[in-house]
């Protein structure tokens, strides 16, 4: 569920400036939408899926993993600000050394949504398609409910169980999970 907050249209950077109330809210086409602040739950599967790719990236020197709804701009006029869970930027997207400025200046290769109780697949959908719009090469949608990962590319859409191998062998070959661990 979301609730619109602003009346007049927001650009990303006018978003990027406001005051900080302690709500969550993502711009969605110029417009501050609040979103449902998730369960207790959400914030662990996050922490822990992000380790698993944290150490891996930094292991390998492939890039940075960022999450905790850091903003990612996927459009523009009017401008969307999105708040993945998590998401990789190469080093060739994202050069090492100091970090940007305000919203970054390129797309991550993949974006990792976890599913909320209260998320419509309606409304996921939507932002999967908003990301691989915006040049992000993979989406993953982590389901916790039904223990499954639905993967997101421009030319595949793949759900695998919790026997299943996660993979991404485009983004970040190498890495591998079986499904399940990711819930434990």
């Amino acid at each position: 569920m979301s609730t619109l907050l602003e009346s007049r249209l927001l650009t990303a950077e006018e978003y990027g400036r406001l005051e900080d109330e302690g709500r969550l809210t993502e711009l969605v086409r110029g417009r501050v939408v609040e979103m449902n602040r998730p369960f207790t739950s959400h914030g662990y599967l996050m922490i822990s899926i992000g380790s698993l790719l944290m150490q891996f990236v930094k292991q390998h020197g492939l890039g940075r993993v960022v999450g905790g709804d850091a903003g990612l701009v996927t459009q523009r006029d009017p401008d969307t600000v999105r708040g993945p869970d998590l998401a990789f930027y190469s080093y060739q997207r994202i050069p090492s050394g100091s970090l940007p400025d305000g919203y970054w200046p390129a797309s991550p290769e993949l974006v990792i949504e976890i599913r909320s109780e209260s998320d419509r697949w309606k409304d996921i959908l939507q932002k999967v398609a908003e990301y691989l719009s915006a040049n992000v090469l993979s989406v993953a949608v982590i389901d916790p409910a039904r223990q499954q990962v639905h993967l997101f590319s421009d030319t595949e859409t793949t759900v695998l169980n919790a026997t299943d191998l996660l993979t991404f062998p485009e983004v970040l070959p190498g890495f591998e999970v079986v499904v399940g661990r990711l819930f434990e």
